[in-house]
């Protein structure tokens, strides 16, 4: 279970700040953006504490693929399979949390 005091993220997974769940098993956890940028937003985030995707996808591919995985389940029960599955990282990019997640968009035509 992630352990960072300082992380909003681990501080959701460990309930001390609410979201609103989309999904969870023993790897992961999906819940609604509270800024969505589409009519579906879902963030999905690793358990464990791990910085950015580059980090996760050699520290633990399996759990990335997982990610992947999930964020098709997702867009299969809200949007006809269509989505847009984005990582941000650094912070020159917009990673504003540095607790690795995948944004999950769908539910609408997304322009570039």
């Amino acid at each position: 279970m992630c352990l960072q005091d300082d992380c909003i993220f681990c501080k959701i997974l460990e309930k001390k700040i609410p979201s609103t769940p989309v999904y969870e098993d023993n790897l992961v956890y999906a819940f609604n953006d509270i800024n969505p940028k589409a009519a579906i937003h879902v963030l999905i985030i690793p358990k464990k504490h791990i910085q950015n995707v580059t980090e996760l996808s050699h520290n633990d591919p399996q759990t990335l693929l997982h990610i992947i995985d999930v964020a098709q389940q997702i867009a299969d029960k809200e949007f006809h399979g269509s989505y847009r599955l984005i990582f941000n990282t650094g912070k020159e990019v917009g990673q504003s949390v540095f607790h690795v997640h995948a944004h999950v968009l769908t539910g609408e035509y997304l322009s570039e």
